[in-house]
Formats: C-alpha cells, sequence, structure tokens
C-alpha cells in the first residue's frame, strides 16, 4: 500500500468531492484515484494515436497528429466543452 499525502484544495472542491463519492458509495481517496488512473497523460494519448493509426494502416504524421486534434476540439466545443 502507498504512502498516504494530503492534496490542498477548497471547501467547495472537498464538499463536491465528497458528495460524488458519497454518491458513487466510495470514498474521496478512492474516488480521486479512479479519476486519476482514468486519465491518460499527454504521452499516453499521443501512443494510443499513434497505435489507432497503424492499425488502420495509417502513417502517423504531423498532419494527422494535427488534423486529429482539430477533429477533437470540434467534438468538444459541440459537445460544450469550449471552442474549437
Amino acid at each position: 500500500m502507498s504512502k498516504p499525502t494530503s492534496i490542498k484544495t477548497s471547501e467547495e472542491v472537498r464538499n463536491r468531492l465528497r458528495i460524488l463519492a458519497d454518491e458513487r458509495g466510495t470514498t474521496i481517496t478512492e474516488l480521486l484515484e479512479e479519476l486519476a488512473t482514468r486519465e491518460l497523460t499527454k504521452a499516453e494519448r499521443e501512443q494510443r494515436a499513434v497505435e489507432a493509426a497503424r492499425e488502420l494502416g495509417i502513417e502517423y504524421t504531423e498532419q494527422v497528429q494535427q488534423d486529429g486534434q482539430d477533429a477533437w476540439a470540434k467534438i468538444r466545443a459541440h459537445q460544450g466543452g469550449g471552442a474549437a
């Protein structure tokens, strides 16, 4: 088991984390662990993109990378996650 540590945050964020954890029947610690392991790092996202391109028989060039980023930006914009 890893050594416990503290994370400083506002009361508002802590309270929201407590509500989210309660709704899921878990603890704040377990909720944070789930969130941290679910999100990919930039390097992990890049590796998955390379693997996906390989599976599709596409050479993963800078242009393919840019086109993919542009497509995801448009998708997020349509989902209300920011402008494209």
